[in-house]
């Protein structure tokens, strides 16, 4: 758990401000310092706030750059980004720590913001609001074509589920319904095979045994 950058006090899971002191917390990026803050903005528009976004580089192997609001902490990756920050920021995760992620996804959301659609801060169009990943409790603004966008504290969340093993389970899930469709898939040609298997007027063809003990029964 995040502790508060004024007062040390532990910070909710679910929350930047905190309980005690009333701060905001840019507890996110805290690592990101004012050198790597590129001086000009963005062209893209906070969805949140209406303001131009700030570029930041994170520095993550070379040049990585996200946007960032300077106003509320929200976030915007390109396509890829998140998932790419994610693998290289959490690493050596071997098992699925389950307690810990049923209590990431039953957090509730600090009262910020009500439940909203927003829109893209690249083309305006209005984003989907989908799932992350399984039981991260982190419901993503989603465009199609232009990436992700997080309200602030949500990155910190996704670390904690990553560090629980959240991917792990993720692609247990994926695996679990890629064999779901496969065995639907092999279920409708074993039905088409039936059906090829049937009489010109949609009746299946006799048994032989069955023909034979009609005849028998006929000269008995």
């Amino acid at each position: 758990m995040a502790n508060c950058i004024n007062c040390a006090a532990p910070l909710p899971t679910n929350s930047m401000v905190c309980d005690y002191c009333g701060s905001r917390n840019d507890t996110d990026l805290r690592g990101v310092h004012r050198y790597t803050t590129r001086e000009l903005d963005s062209a893209r528009t906070c969805p949140r706030c209406a303001i131009h976004l700030r570029t930041i580089d994170l520095q993550l192997e070379g040049r990585f750059l996200v946007e960032r609001c300077d106003d509320c902490l929200g976030l915007f990756f390109d396509p890829g980004e998140l998932e790419a920050l994610l693998q290289a920021t959490v690493t050596n995760v071997f098992a699925i720590n389950r307690r810990q992620l049923d209590s990431l996804n039953n957090a509730k959301r600090s009262a910020d913001y009500t439940v909203t659609y927003v829109r893209c801060p690249v083309c305006a169009t209005v984003m989907n609001r989908v799932n992350f990943g399984a039981r991260s409790g982190v419901i993503v603004d989603r465009c199609p074509d232009h990436g992700v966008w997080l309200d602030g504290g949500e990155l910190r969340q996704l670390f904690e589920w990553t560090k629980a093993g959240g991917e792990l389970l993720e692609q247990e899930r994926q695996e679990r319904e890629s064999k779901r469709k496969a065995v639907q898939q092999a279920g409708g040609i074993g039905s088409l095979e039936r059906e090829a298997d049937r009489g010109f007027f949609g009746e299946s063809e006799p048994d032989l045994l069955q023909l034979l003990q009609k005849v028998v029964r006929l000269f008995s």
